[in-house]
Order: C-alpha cells, then sequence, then structure tokens
C-alpha cells in the first residue's frame, strides 16, 4: 500500500493507494471512526463492491443509498434524496458519509457532508482511474447547474480517500481512458517528465500493468496535493488544474451531461487549449501534435461534432472560473509549463474550437 499525505493543517488527511484495501476490516474501521455511517454509491458500483464494504464495517450502525447512474444524477434534486436518508436516519453531526464510486458519487456525497449540519465527516473509496487521480484528492464538491458543470458547491476536505486498485479490474475501457485525461493533466501543467513518462508506458498503462499503474496513480495524487496544499481555495495556482476543463464544461453544457464522460470532454478541452496556446505563439506545432497524439494513444477524443463555436464561447463566459475582469484560462507555455493566462480575443478562441470541430 502506498500512503500520501494533503498537508493541509488541521485539516490534513491521507490518500492510501493499493489492491485489497476495500477487504481490510481493519484500514476501514480505523479511517472511519463515526458510529453512523452512511454509504452513498450507485447501480453499477453497489452490486460489484458494496457487500465487501458492509462487511468491513460490520461494527457500524450503517445505512445505504443507492443511485441511478450518470452524470445527469449530479443535480440538487439528487443532492436532496442524500440529506433526505440523514435526516430520515437521525444522523448527528459526529456522522461520517461514505462515498463509493466515481466522480459524480463523490462529488455529490461529499458536497452533502459540506451541507449536513454545516458540515460532517466524509470518507472517498474512489472506484473509477478518473476519481483516484483527480477528483477524490482536494475537497472541490458541487452538483451542475443546467448551463453549468459544478456551479453550485462547497470545498469540504475528506477525512481520507481509499483507492482500491483492484476497483480498475471491472472499469469499462472507455471509462479507463477517461482517467487518463486527468493524468495527461497534471503532465502538462507542471511535470514534463512525467508527461514523458506517459508517452513511454502508454502501453503498460493501457493494459494496466500493475506496477505502471500504481506509479501512474500515485504521481497524480502527489502532483494534486502538492498543489492543494500549497493553495486550497484556488486562489491562485490551483486554477493550473483546471487545464481544458473551461472548454471541456461548457461542452459538457452544450451538449447536455451524459453524452460525454468528463474525461473525454477535459480530453478534447485540453486540445482545444493547446491549440489556443499555438495560435498565441505560445507552443509550437510539433508540441500541439505531441499533445493530441498522446491523447489519442490513450483512447480519447480530441474533436467533437455538431457544437457552434460561438455557442461554446457564450458557455466559457458563464464558467466559474470567469472573474468580473474577464474569463481566465489556463494554458500552455510549454509540455510541464501550464499557465494562468487572461482569454485572447474571441476570434482566436473560434479558430481553436473550429479546428477541432468535425462535421
Amino acid at each position: 500500500m502506498e500512503k500520501l499525505q494533503v498537508s493541509l493543517g488541521e485539516r490534513s488527511y491521507p490518500i492510501l493507494i493499493g489492491p485489497g484495501l476495500l477487504g481490510d476490516s481493519d484500514l476501514l474501521v480505523d479511517s472511519i471512526p463515526a458510529a453512523q455511517v452512511l454509504v452513498v454509491s450507485n447501480e453499477t458500483v453497489a452490486p460489484l463492491y458494496l457487500s465487501k464494504l458492509e462487511q468491513a464495517l460490520a461494527s457500524k450502525q450503517k445505512r445505504v443509498l443507492i443511485l441511478p447512474d450518470g452524470e445527469e444524477e449530479k443535480s440538487l434534486s439528487t443532492l436532496s434524496k442524500i440529506v433526505d436518508e440523514l435526516v430520515a436516519a437521525g444522523f448527528h453531526r459526529d456522522a461520517c458519509l461514505v462515498a463509493l464510486g466515481g466522480g459524480v458519487i463523490g462529488d455529490l456525497t461529499g458536497f452533502a457532508a459540506a451541507c449536513y449540519q454545516r458540515g460532517i465527516d466524509y470518507v472517498q473509496v474512489p472506484t473509477t482511474l478518473l476519481a483516484q487521480v483527480d477528483s477524490s484528492v482536494g475537497g472541490k464538491t458541487a452538483v451542475n447547474h443546467p448551463k453549468a458543470k459544478n456551479m453550485i458547491g462547497a470545498f469540504h476536505q475528506p477525512l481520507c480517500v481509499l483507492a482500491d486498485t483492484d476497483t480498475l479490474a471491472t472499469l469499462p475501457e472507455r471509462e479507463f481512458s477517461a482517467g487518463l485525461a486527468e493524468v495527461i493533466k497534471h503532465g502538462l501543467i507542471l511535470e514534463d517528465a512525467f508527461f514523458c513518462w506517459l508517452e513511454d508506458h502508454i502501453a503498460d498503462v493501457l493494459t494496466q500493468k500493475p506496477d505502471a499503474l500504481t506509479y501512474l496513480i500515485r504521481r497524480s495524487c502527489e502532483i494534486k496535493a502538492a498543489i492543494v496544499a500549497e493553495d486550497e481555495l484556488e486562489k491562485g495556482r490551483r486554477a493550473l488544474l483546471n487545464l481544458g476543463h473551461t472548454f471541456g464544461h461548457a461542452l459538457e453544457s452544450l451538449s447536455g451531461y451524459g453524452k460525454w464522460l468528463h474525461g473525454e470532454a477535459v480530453a478534447i478541452g485540453i486540445a482545444m487549449a493547446a491549440r489556443t496556446s499555438m495560435e498565441l505563439g505560445m507552443i509550437k506545432s510539433v508540441d500541439c501534435d505531441r499533445i493530441q497524439s498522446l491523447i489519442i494513444q490513450a483512447g480519447l477524443p480530441v474533436t467533437a461534432s455538431g457544437i457552434e463555436p460561438d455557442a461554446l464561447i457564450e458557455l466559457m463566459h458563464i464558467d466559474k472560473k470567469a472573474r468580473a475582469q474577464g474569463l481566465k484560462m489556463v494554458l500552455l507555455e510549454g509540455v510541464g509549463k501550464g499557465i494562468l493566462h487572461n482569454a485572447p480575443d474571441e476570434s482566436i478562441l473560434r479558430n481553436a474550437i473550429q479546428a477541432q470541430l468535425t462535421g
């Protein structure tokens, strides 16, 4: 088992990575000290892993809430179901929520924990690659608004993150690839050596070679944990983690939540951000080609169809990263060199978006 620490003073917590964590009763009981526990999962994950988690938490007063699967469930109405369950069970302020699932379950459960009685504990048990390398770490919790992804939420750090790598064996190929978008992002914004490692080991990653998979998850978490420790509330450097997300979130909203997996939309967004950086003369065309090549090798899209560039730009300006002074974007000065940049002229954005559209 690998153990990392997110260093946030009294809100610090461990990230545990390795096989068989869901079957480790001592580890789970130690990680979840509360007597009252509500496990939140979905109809896809629960049949696979809920019984193992329940057995490990046999000593707890447990309730389980199983939600439908899908990005469209990341809403205020679904959030209300979690709160209703907590109220109906008479759970106290020292209760704990456990998020068993991917990014949607993690975000929903974390936000419910942030809201219930003005904040209770929760634990992340991510079962997708995207959640293990990114969304379970850092305390961002949210639900979507119909016009803007993650618009309603709070920063609320978990007690711990338990990433059981065995759960990735049951992940559909498309879901696994979606998680790689966030991994590629980590290399692009901060560490060219990690990006080069991905280029050299993408075949081992896709076949889930244990050593490659463990290193990929650990290094992604190390990069994100370091940035979160420096800028927990995204006042500055943490914004670099949004590379591709301004484009990607707008694409998800415009296409209707559920057409694209989050990681797929981010992958297209990274391609658009790289193209924008090239249009501005910040990176060379060879860098742009190299970035797109790795995204494609990872089994991810770099193009979209049926999108109006102006409609996408309009939604980008509603993005939560926009400020009174205008939209800020994460662009690239090179591989491993992400920067926060004022949005360029809309004609440049339009050209970059158009270059990634088909049909």
